[in-house]
């Protein structure tokens, strides 16, 4: 009665446990009940027995005679027996399947780790698509670009720098305009892409791309966006208290430039109609003016998806949806998601893994 196996159940796995209960098993099933001995021995026998072992007793049985001749033919092939009513807990080794070379399958990271990692592979259709629309613009720069009046561009950048004197000559509102702006779009793109924009992978810093774009604009920042790799390295909290990330973080910062890019956005707009013929009187024949008005649109044109970028590196793109439509806006929606946008050290990704340990 005691020996009976209906309270166990046999599973079979990979994982060799020896089970010495199962001796004691043998042990009660072995016990000689014959007629011989009255029937009051018997209950008194069983009275004796603790539970708990019948317990451990029955719980990893193995009944190796049983398994039929296919089970047999697996040679190093253990088995486990539960007991019936076991309950699997976390604490359980589980098993995975090993794959020819070694390695585990399904797992990421392992020596035959799955997708991921550093073997994977990149899709380079963007980049080269990317490539092939940068070298196209550089064509367009160097060889189809109106140049019909090169003295009075060397003109023009004297004067804007301010290397002529006062000759008497007014340049164009517009002009002006579009100069100084020029100058704010680099610091809105180091604001943007220093430190979420940073490629991780493919270890390209990014910090010579923003100091050419205060030369060369966007046809100096375009590589960059060719080479790009994401996702951004994690930003520890020491380095957000230091230059330039204090700086390009700080709500004052961006304040005052999106302050300076609406002055000049309000002086250009309240210009006259014919200062803004003027203008494009210049841009169909002037080299400087056209290249530096096809590199305003270049910016305003990138600075959509390198917003949403940074949105959701900063996990703000519940929050923050409203503000991609008013990204379009040439300047003043990229310098408005800069005002509102929520501190790096808030958001989750902004802190490394060593840092979360150490708290």
């Amino acid at each position: 009665m005691i020996a009976s196996s209906s309270f166990t159940s046999c599973n079979f796995s990979f994982l060799p446990i020896r089970n010495h209960s199962c001796s004691r098993k043998s042990q009660l099933s072995s016990l000689n009940y014959s007629s011989n001995k009255p029937r009051s021995s018997i209950i008194s026998l069983v009275n004796v027995i603790n539970p708990n072992d019948i317990e451990r007793a029955t719980k990893y049985s193995a009944f190796l005679n049983n398994y039929d001749e296919k089970k047999k033919k697996k040679k190093g092939l253990p088995q486990i027996c539960h007991n019936a009513f076991y309950v699997r807990t976390s604490q359980d080794p589980v098993l995975v399947p090993l794959k020819e070379n070694g390695g585990r399958s399904g797992g990421s990271g392992g020596d035959g780790g799955g997708g991921g990692g550093d073997g994977e592979e990149r899709d380079w259709t963007s980049s080269f698509l990317l490539f092939a629309f940068w070298a196209g613009v550089m064509y367009y720069v160097f060889f189809l670009t109106p140049n019909q009046t090169p003295s009075i561009d060397l003109y023009f950048l004297g004067k804007l720098l301010n290397l002529k004197g006062d000759d008497g000559f007014q340049m164009n509102e517009v002009i002006v305009a579009l100069w100084y702006i020029m100058g704010l779009w680099p610091l809105v793109y180091s604001m943007l892409l220093l430190p979420t924009g940073r490629s991780s992978k493919g270890k390209i810093p990014v910090w010579p791309f923003l100091v050419l774009s205060c030369f060369g604009g966007a046809y100096g920042l375009i590589p960059y966006f060719v080479l790009w790799r994401p996702p951004a390295p994690p930003v520890e909290e020491t380095e957000l208290r230091r230059w330039p990330l204090n700086f390009l973080e700080s709500k004052l910062t961006a304040g005052i430039t999106m302050a300076a890019g609406l002055a000049i956005i309000i002086y250009a707009g309240l210009s006259s109609v014919d200062v803004w013929k003027e203008y494009f009187q210049y841009f169909r024949g002037s080299k400087f003016i056209h290249l530096t008005s096809i590199d305003f649109s270049l910016l305003s044109a990138f600075a959509p998806f390198w917003v949403y970028n940074d949105m959701t590196a900063r996990k703000w793109e519940g929050k923050g949806y409203w503000l991609l439509p008013l990204s379009l806006i040439p300047f003043l929606g990229p310098s408005l998601y800069l005002l509102l946008r929520p501190s790096l050290s808030a958001a989750p990704v902004s802190r490394s893994p060593t840092l979360l340990d150490d708290k």
